[in-house]
């Protein structure tokens, strides 16, 4: 998930004297902008410590910090789920997964539609869900209705930022379904449910507004476990193939079409020893 995301839909919150209380409305009332649905800011000191915590965001160390500082001097704060939800984003960041979903669930409990707690959730522990582990079931479980959740407060979340047109709003729920879609699939693969997994891969290729190679290897992917190695191959080399694709993505890439051609050269008689299908994670920005 792109956090920029975050910082386009909230921004208007962080920004404008429009977003505090203003002088003449009634202590801690919002400003009658009679546009505003999102938080407000009581007061300018407030106001600053938001501020200070979006313009953390290119270091994860300061982002934390800046998100508990905002917790600690406002403790009524409205942005109480956002900053929990940078924290959560730093800390993934940081590669640091277990603080990432605690922060993230926190988020979550203090706005059970924050769609982006619920939708990191989801793929933090598809992800990070290992074969061998003892509550494998429990923990697809609880990554499948976080995603379900997201997917059910998408559909009927209204644009939060009036200076956002209609399309962007579109385009940014399109993306962020997708993504859902991905995490679902990742959930599928960690079953060997390959036929669910395909089919919410393909949602989540076909659905985004901006393409995103990623979810066209994890699909590749899964037509290799699922024995349909030709679709896995012609994906992969397409992949591949295409310009301005991370370099990271294209080698898994290569590394599904090599198991893809081996399984398949394999299933023919032709020899191979097909390796197990690799791991793809998106790096979070």
């Amino acid at each position: 998930m792109k956090r920029t995301i975050l910082a386009g839909i909230l921004i208007v919150a962080a920004g404008g004297s429009g977003m505090v209380a203003q002088k003449g409305n009634p202590k801690g009332a919002p400003a009658q902008t009679g546009q505003q649905k999102g938080p407000v800011a009581k007061s300018k000191a407030e106001q600053d410590a938001v501020v200070a915590m979006f313009n953390a965001q290119s270091n994860p160390d300061q982002m934390i910090a800046a998100a508990e500082n905002l917790l600690t001097k406002y403790a009524d704060t409205e942005f109480q789920d956002t900053a929990l939800f940078f924290e959560a984003s730093a800390y993934q960041r940081k590669g640091d997964a277990d603080k990432a979903q605690v922060y993230a669930e926190r988020a979550l409990a203090a706005n059970p539609k924050n769609f982006q707690a619920s939708l990191m959730l989801a793929e933090s522990i598809a992800q990070h869900t290992r074969e061998n582990d003892l509550d494998k079931e429990d923990k697809l479980a609880r990554a499948e209705k976080y995603a379900n959740d997201t997917i059910a407060t998408l559909n009927v979340a209204e644009k939060p930022n009036p200076q956002m047109t209609d399309q962007q709003w579109g385009d940014i729920k399109k993306d962020l379904i997708a993504e859902t879609h991905d995490a679902l699939g990742m959930s599928a693969m960690a079953r060997k449910k390959y036929d669910v997994a395909i089919n919410e891969f393909k949602m989540s290729v076909e659905g985004a507004a901006q393409p995103q190679p990623a979810y066209q290897v994890r699909l590749a992917s899964a037509y290799s476990s699922a024995g349909q190695y030709d679709d896995a191959i012609k994906l992969a080399e397409k992949v591949m193939g295409e310009a301005d694709i991370p370099m990271q993505i294209k080698q898994v890439a290569q590394s599904v079409r090599a198991t893809a051609t081996a399984a398949k050269q394999k299933a023919a008689g032709g020899g191979g020893t097909p390796s197990a299908p690799p791991q793809i994670e998106i790096k979070k920005p």
